[in-house]
């Protein structure tokens, strides 16, 4: 998906177990979803705590951060307690969200089976923008931030 594609509505659980869908979130505001390779894992754990840590500069834009990766329910939770993140982990085992988004990798790199990317996505469903880098764990959420600022 790119800058100017509509996102279809989807709905996956939280790290509580909760069906949660992307139009839920739209309703109050702009949504920043981003796709992680895996939980509890070093260059994950960066970003996550990244997108945690600016909270307060997304809500004063009134968005909402949203991560999400193809580990199970129990290992969201446990990576969200472990870290404190108040925001939601989906879950996306089956990797049918990663497909749409094309997140998903062709060769996963070992348990990785996902790429590094963060979408921007307005309230009318539209991307306004698109984050990749690999290894740039930070670049994620500054750069949705100056998105949301534009």
């Amino acid at each position: 998906m790119k800058k100017g594609d509509l996102v279809e509505d989807f709905d996956l659980p939280d790290q509580h177990g909760a069906r949660r869908s992307l139009s839920e979130f739209l309703a109050t505001g702009p949504v920043v979803l981003f796709f992680y390779p895996g939980a509890m894992t070093s260059g994950c754990t960066k970003e996550s705590c990244h997108f945690r840590d600016l909270g307060a500069e997304f809500s004063g834009l009134g968005a909402q951060r949203i991560g999400i990766s193809h580990d199970h329910v129990a290992k969201q939770r446990t990576f969200s307690d472990l870290h404190g993140f108040d925001y939601p982990l989906l879950s996306d085992p089956t990797g049918e969200i990663a497909d749409r988004f094309g997140v998903r990798r062709r060769l996963p790199i070992g348990p990785l089976r996902t790429r590094r990317m963060t979408f921007v996505i307005g309230t009318d469903r539209r991307i306004l923008g698109v984050i990749h880098s690999e290894t740039d764990m930070n670049a994620h959420a500054e750069r949705a931030l100056e998105i949301l600022r534009e």
